[in-house]
């Protein structure tokens, strides 16, 4: 089995005139949430392989702090992560079907949708990933990702 661990960011400043969108902070709320699921991460376990992270201030921000609970884990940063569908996401995680445990940190509503068609077969079926939650979907090792192969085994939010 191989699980992949979608980790929404944690709370953001709110838009700001003249600031993008991929330069919004996280708030001093979202550092404590990154925080606690950083710690929830280490306490059950699950360590990643690999971690990919939204180019996104705020998602990376929020990548930081949980790496500094989880301990050095080799992240990259993906572009492809920032504004995706499930698809595109899906695209992403496949590529590190190698891996056992891997772990996407980025944004909604792609996350939510993707955890929903991978565990239920139909993306319309998500119920909501608040800011710093995180969903663990475990599947067969050599399975290629597609709806409905995935059991979702884990969800927390702060």
């Amino acid at each position: 089995m191989r699980e992949l661990i979608l980790l929404r960011h944690a709370h953001a400043e709110p838009p700001a005139p003249g600031l993008d969108d991929l330069d919004r902070p996280l708030s001093l709320q979202g550092q404590a949430e990154a925080e606690a699921a950083g710690r929830w991460l280490r306490d059950h376990g699950y360590l990643p392989d690999r971690v990919l992270c939204s180019p996104a201030r705020r998602t990376r921000e929020t990548c930081e702090t949980v790496m500094a609970a989880l301990g050095y884990v080799e992240c990259k940063q993906e572009p492809r992560i920032y504004d995706a569908t499930p698809g595109r996401l899906i695209q992403v995680a496949d590529e590190h079907r190698d891996l056992a445990r891997v772990l996407m940190v980025g944004h909604n509503p792609g996350f939510e949708q993707l955890a929903a068609l991978l565990s239920s077969g139909q993306s319309g079926d998500f119920r909501g990933m608040p800011a710093g939650g995180v969903a663990v979907l475990t599947m067969p090792a050599d399975a290629a990702l597609e709806p409905g192969i995935a059991q979702l085994t884990a969800f927390w939010w702060p």
